[in-house]
């Protein structure tokens, strides 16, 4: 591999103790060169694409984070998240009773409760996802963020997307943002915490890393990319730095943490180098809606339109 050396860290374990946090490197040329080299990546063709296809639905967080969003536009998303592909094309690939749905809906925690109900009513058990603590730009007090997820879940949330505040990453206060986090996942309690880390505002590589482990040792199930909002959302450089952190916390550990790319995923092409690259950096195993999920809003129309040609 191109990067074999391109994030290197001190030897720790998953505790408080964080003083390993001032000898991590990220050789940002060699992960550049790395991204540089993935999007050189042949796609896959004839069936195989299709069932890429279908797998990458499988996994999107069907999102709608408007401030214009009603109930009626929540109920329109939960149907489309039940029927992700025209029930034609499903026949046509022998795929019509597999159940295919996508992974999660993502509302806002005022829009939970509507989107509740719409797949209770259309009998289907996908979760939904709820953005809290501040999203998108966390700057809400603690007290404030941990109210917003409770009542998330409290409104039937399964999954909470919390978002990290960033001033505690520039400013290398890494306790605190542990302590942050810590508190947001026991907020959760026993919904699924993924944590945005915004990685668009942090920085530099080498603190996307440090926020990636900071976030996992804090309990975070997944770590996401970006909130969608940010001007550089999910990009292949952080992407790599995010995985090798996942799989370092997992050599270290043994708990597995997922990956969530989100924002500026508009293409089918680019929803499978994604997963083409979460198998080449974690494995098969992580290619499920468990360990994987891609955040966009406009990814499945596109990928409708590849599966239709």
């Amino acid at each position: 591999m191109h990067t074999k050396n391109a994030v290197t860290s001190s030897s720790f374990f998953p505790t408080p103790e964080l003083g390993w946090m001032s000898k991590v490197h990220v050789n940002r040329p060699a992960v550049v060169r790395y991204a540089e080299w993935i999007k050189k990546w042949r796609t896959v063709k004839g069936n195989w694409q299709a069932a890429w296809f279908l797998k990458a639905v499988t996994c999107i967080d069907l999102t709608t984070l408007s401030g214009d969003d009603t109930p009626s536009n929540v109920y329109r998303l939960c149907f489309k998240a039940k029927h992700p592909i025209r029930e034609d094309l499903l026949k046509a690939l022998d795929m019509h009773d597999k159940g295919i749905t996508v992974g999660a809906v993502c509302v806002y925690p005022a829009r939970v409760t509507d989107a509740v109900n719409a797949l209770k009513a259309a009998g289907c058990n996908i979760p939904v996802a709820s953005v809290a603590a501040g999203f998108p730009s966390g700057q809400t007090p603690l007290e404030t963020k941990l109210a917003e997820i409770k009542l998330a879940v409290e409104y039937g949330a399964r999954e909470i997307d919390i978002v990290i505040s960033r001033s505690l990453v520039l400013t290398g206060q890494w306790e605190g943002l542990y302590e942050e986090i810590r508190q947001c996942r026991e907020a959760c309690g026993e919904a699924h915490m993924k944590t945005i880390l915004a990685t668009g505002e942090l920085g530099s590589l080498t603190n996307v890393y440090k926020a990636s482990m900071i976030a996992m040792m804090a309990g975070s199930d997944f770590i996401k990319t970006s909130t969608g909002k940010e001007v550089e959302n999910a990009t292949f450089p952080v992407g790599v730095v995010m995985m090798r952190a996942i799989r370092e916390f997992y050599w270290k550990t043994g708990n597995k943490v997922g990956f969530k790319p989100a924002g500026s995923i508009r293409t089918a092409k680019e929803a499978i180098t994604w997963l083409m690259l979460v198998k080449e950096e974690l494995g098969v195993e992580w290619l499920t809606p468990e360990l994987f999920r891609l955040g966009a809003s406009s990814l499945l129309e596109d990928i409708e339109k590849q599966v239709s040609c």
